[in-house]
């Protein structure tokens, strides 16, 4: 079995780089999505009226990421499971289908492409409509470096949690664990706002994606930074390790500037700072240094710097799967 699903999980590491997400096709992420959305309407409800029980609120959060992993994990051990109970073939061809839909990066680049291409041959209006399809924050009024800086944060945030933690998780625990790791990361994106309404309610998704992103996070800055010696003189070997020892904790979530500073470091341009959300200015330190203007190039090199994090962890997962079944084998 462990063979079938090292096969299987290059199979979908490589499907991935090759076909990302196929669009008009049904997607297990978005039948997670909508599973949050149906869950989040029976357990919160409307909260415009009446008396509110914070506490009520909290402990359905509470149920809302239970029954979210749970269904998750048993619905995919079903498709899974089954399809290799069925014939070993059939299973290697569901995993690495599921395993594709769990990994981001094809899929990450097209989209931060699409406003590399809008900047390029497109108007600011074309560019601010593209990235608003990435980042959260309100993008009406940015201006070009604003749109690219944008794209290159939301690139190295994903890094971590749209292609390096997936990649992990899919590695130690095959689709089950990589969907469950997917719907925790949905949720958070979903409910985990400090907003009047998931205040309370989402809390427990946003503090659970911080967990399961803890370690990822990290190893995802390490191989970043690996990957920025590796990727020749575009890149700041010595200014990734500067900014991510400085600014690695420049935000308020403890994951998100792990990889976000060395990206920083490793372009010699500054990330973050203020932000508008909802139309609200929302105050952020600075993370990296002004060494040079950002340009449109950097979505591209974000983009090839994301790659080659990839690469690199994936060689590594391999090395230590290796390794164990050498041990195995010798015992």
């Amino acid at each position: 079995m462990g063979k079938y699903h090292l096969i299987a999980f290059f199979i979908g590491f490589f499907l991935d780089q090759i076909i990302g997400d196929p669009y008009n096709i049904p997607h297990p992420i978005r039948f997670i999505g909508n599973l949050i959305s149906f869950l989040d309407k029976k357990l919160l409800g409307d909260v415009s009226t009446g008396t509110r029980d914070f506490q009520r609120e909290k402990r359905r959060g509470v149920a809302l990421c239970v029954l979210v992993i749970t269904i998750t994990a048993v619905v995919t051990a079903i498709v899974s499971i089954g399809a290799y109970l069925i014939h070993p073939y059939l299973g290697i061809a569901v995993e690495a289908v599921l395993t594709c839909y769990i990994l981001a990066a094809k899929s990450l680049r097209v989209e931060s492409m699409k406003v590399y291409d809008a900047l390029e041959k497109g108007t600011i209006e074309d560019a601010r409509k593209a990235v608003s399809m990435i980042v959260g924050r309100d993008t009406n009024c940015l201006d070009r470096a604003g749109v690219t800086r944008a794209v290159v944060e939301t690139v190295a945030e994903n890094t971590s949690d749209g292609v390096i933690a997936p990649l992990i998780y899919t590695f130690i625990g095959g689709p089950i664990l990589g969907l469950a790791y997917k719907a925790v990361n949905t949720m958070d994106s979903m409910v985990g706002y400090h907003n009047d309404r998931y205040e309370y309610f989402g809390k427990t998704a946003a503090k659970l994606d911080d967990v399961v992103n803890y370690i990822p996070a990290r190893l995802s800055a390490f191989f970043m930074i690996l990957a920025s010696f590796f990727g020749g003189k575009k890149y700041s070997f010595r200014g990734a390790i500067k900014i991510f020892k400085r600014d690695r904790y420049n935000h308020k979530s403890p994951n998100s500037a792990q990889t976000e500073s060395v990206c920083a470091g490793a372009l010699s341009v500054r990330l973050a700072g203020n932000a508008s959300y909802f139309g609200k200015i929302v105050k952020k330190p600075f993370i990296g240094d002004p060494i040079r203007e950002i340009e449109t190039a950097d979505i591209k090199r974000a983009c090839f710097l994301m790659y080659l994090t990839e690469y690199l962890c994936a060689a590594a997962l391999l090395m230590i799967w290796v390794i164990l079944w050498l041990i195995i084998r010798s015992v």
